[in-house]
């Protein structure tokens, strides 16, 4: 379900967490149309996070810290990185009005990006919301196989440390059903939706001050 919003200006950082409260969020049909519409699925994509499918392959690349993971150092590099054009995503939806709502909302420390590193290139990384116990992951990118992929992988360790109990993925591709995305339906979202917005989760639960290490973040998830 979608609904047309032409006033796009008026939406505030305070309208959005609303929004993701009552289980709907943004979009733009490209990155040049002003406008945002609000999406309300009928099927919710989720990654149960106790349920993320880590490859062996996976697991060893994450151990070998061969990529650097940080938190919130590079949010406004990272929202570029999921705005550009990548194979077979030749347009995106996001518009300049959502990096500017993401953006202050990162601000207030409502968002969050995690950024992985090849050296001193940023090679992939996404962002999300942190609202309650939920966090709703927006976008994510990569210039170097598998890094977005260890991105996940320590944003689950954290948000499984922090107590959070919901990772919204907004649909399933077949790349996130590959890593253990599911479908809900829109009624058992909300169920599980009310049940994440009551409390409050603790992004900052692993360090944010260094970069936390793959040998950290896969001995969350085996503890879990």
């Amino acid at each position: 379900m979608t609904s047309r919003d032409s006033t796009s200006s008026e939406i505030t950082p305070e309208v959005l967490l609303r929004a993701y409260a009552c289980g709907i969020f943004p979009m733009a049909e490209s990155a040049d149309d002003p406008t945002i519409f609000w999406v309300e699925p009928e099927h919710r994509g989720l990654i149960p996070l106790r349920g993320l499918h880590i490859s062996s392959r996976l697991a060893r690349t994450v151990r070998s810290d061969h990529f650097r993971v940080t938190v919130d150092t590079a949010f406004r590099q990272v929202i570029d990185g999921c705005a550009a054009p990548q194979a077979g995503r030749e347009d995106t939806w996001i518009n300049r009005r959502i990096r500017e709502l993401y953006t202050a909302l990162h601000e207030i420390g409502h968002c969050h990006s995690v950024e992985v590193w090849d050296g001193d290139d940023l090679a992939g990384g996404l962002y999300g919301i942190s609202l309650g116990r939920a966090f709703f992951g927006e976008s994510m990118f990569h210039r170097a196989r598998d890094a977005s992929k260890v991105g996940l992988v320590h944003l689950v360790a954290r948000l499984v440390a922090g107590g959070f109990v919901l990772l919204d993925t907004q649909f399933v591709t077949e790349h996130l059903r590959s890593l253990g995305a599911v479908e809900v339906s829109r009624t058992r979202y909300r169920t599980l939706l009310d049940d994440a917005l009551d409390g409050i989760g603790d992004f900052t639960s692993l360090p944010l001050d260094r970069p936390v290490s793959g040998r950290e973040a896969l001995a969350v998830l085996t503890e879990a």
